[in-house]
């Protein structure tokens, strides 16, 4: 940004000067070669306009130079965004101007993001004009000039007659303040048509925060459904009903699935919570901070690495926990980490779900999960990979992650808890159990063939017997 003001300001110099130069040759012409006017009334507007075009001229000391050119960049990039170099310049012509300008933290960041927008909006340049001209003031007032401790003078500025700045000294540290800002900078660039305080916050006038709240007021009402209108679920393209307000600080409506991105890679998709646009949880912050403690921890560096770099799983997660969800992250160390293959992460979306299988949506802390396998002996906890669970059993006195060969244990306990975050370091990474289903092999009894024997008649039967009692039925194979 620096650069950029800078060369905007070496071809507004060199522009000014081929001006200067252009006036200064037609004025040592002869008269016979100057241009002849046509009329009186033409030579007197071409002189008044001359003498408005030097009068306007600044060289490069001139005091609007040095704002371009100094560490208030900020405001300077607003000065070029509202079309004010030309008024700016006449009033340096006119006057000995004096400029209150705010520290570039409080235009970047103390400066409420939706009134930044509402100046920086085409429709609202009138606005930040007015905003901007109030820090002007066409006089010059030196540090050695302010008021006396315990009074104060009030000064007009470039915006309007109406607007005034209050200039004041305290009587108590003796610190000087214009308005409710105080001066941080006092007498920072001086030049001989002018000078610069620096100051601690910008100055917004009455008329521009009347303007802010009347429009924000408009939009609040234009955005307002009316009553019995339709509204469409997006996720289940369904009819449904205004649900209540949430009260601040209550667990979100959806289930945690539900806020997840759709996909690696992609933004997560908006969850109505306690925590979207009224900021009750700043998920961003306690993201960056266990991040911060996995690397001043030590050991941990390849998670927050994928978390941060490989992946946007760092946002996604500050997305859930500011709409008001609670994560466990069951962290492996860069031993369990470095024996991961190619094969394993070259995968598309592989880190992703590699680190999805690892956050549980819960909170638990190395007490919570103990008392849990010493209760339930083996308990499975949902992951953020559906439709997978990790299970948790105890061994060894403390607690065992998955099954199998792909098991992992809690290495590291409770590294960074915060009632939103839980953090547990483990010596191994988990991946999802492939449970084989054992077909039962029905088992079939061998068929065995029997014969079967002729059926014998009435008489037959009598026959049989009666040489089965003499003992001769062997004889005959009928009555066998």
């Amino acid at each position: 940004m620096d650069s950029q003001i800078c060369g905007r300001s070496i071809f507004f110099l060199i522009v000014f000067a081929i001006a200067s130069l252009s006036t200064s040759t037609l004025a040592a012409l002869p008269n016979n070669l100057q241009p002849k006017s046509h009329s009186p009334t033409t030579s007197s507007s071409s002189t008044k306009a001359a003498a408005a075009t030097t009068t306007a001229q600044i060289n490069s000391n001139s005091v609007l130079v040095a704002l371009l050119d100094s560490h208030y960049t900020e405001l300077a990039e607003l000065v070029e965004k509202a079309l004010l170099l030309q008024t700016l310049e006449e009033a340096v012509g006119n006057h000995n101007i004096t400029i209150f300008a705010p520290k570039n933290e409080a235009l970047e960041r103390q400066l409420d993001p939706e009134f930044k927008r509402f100046l920086l909006e085409p429709g609202n340049l009138k606005s930040l004009q007015t905003l901007l001209m109030f820090h002007i003031i066409p006089n010059r007032i030196g540090s050695t000039q302010w008021p006396h401790p315990g009074s104060g003078r009030h000064h007009q500025t470039l915006c309007s007659s109406h607007e005034r700045l209050h200039l004041a000294t305290h009587k108590n540290n003796s610190r000087k303040s214009v308005n409710s800002a105080q001066i941080i900078r006092p007498d920072d660039v001086t030049r001989p048509d002018g000078v610069i305080h620096g100051i601690e916050r910008l100055l917004i006038p009455r008329s521009v925060e009347d303007d802010f709240n009347r429009r924000r007021n408009l939009r609040t009402i234009s955005a307002i459904l009316p009553e019995g209108a339709p509204e469409v679920d997006p996720r289940t393209h369904r009819l449904k009903k205004p649900a209540a307000p949430v009260p601040a600080g209550a667990p979100p409506v959806l289930p945690v699935y539900d806020a997840l991105a759709p996909g690696p890679s992609l933004a997560p998709a908006p969850a109505p919570g306690p925590g979207g646009p009224h900021h009750h949880f700043d998920g961003e912050s306690q993201v960056k901070d266990f991040i911060h403690t996995l690397l001043h921890y030590g050991g941990y560096n390849e998670m927050a690495d994928i978390l941060v770099n490989l992946t946007s799983l760092a946002t996604e997660m500050g997305r859930l926990v500011s709409e008001g969800y609670v994560l466990t992250v069951l962290a492996p160390n860069d031993e369990a980490m470095a024996k991961l293959t190619t094969d394993q992460l070259s995968e598309p979306g592989a880190p992703e779900l590699i680190v999805y299988y690892h956050i549980i949506p819960e909170y638990q802390t190395e007490e919570s999960m103990y008392n849990s396998v010493r209760r339930f002996g083996k308990v499975r906890y949902d992951t953020l990979r559906l439709p997978h669970k990790v299970v948790a059993q105890e061994a060894d006195g403390s607690v065992k992650f998955g099954q199998g060969d792909v098991a992992a244990y809690l290495f590291d306990p409770d590294i960074y808890t915060d009632g939103r975050i839980s953090v547990q370091g483990i010596d191994g990474v988990l991946f999802p159990f492939e449970e084989e289903e054992v077909k039962a092999e029905k088992k079939t009894a061998p068929v065995v063939k029997v014969a079967a024997k002729p059926r014998r008649g009435k008489l037959m039967e009598v026959a049989c017997r009666m040489l089965g009692a003499f003992g001769h039925d062997s004889h005959f194979p009928t009555c066998q």
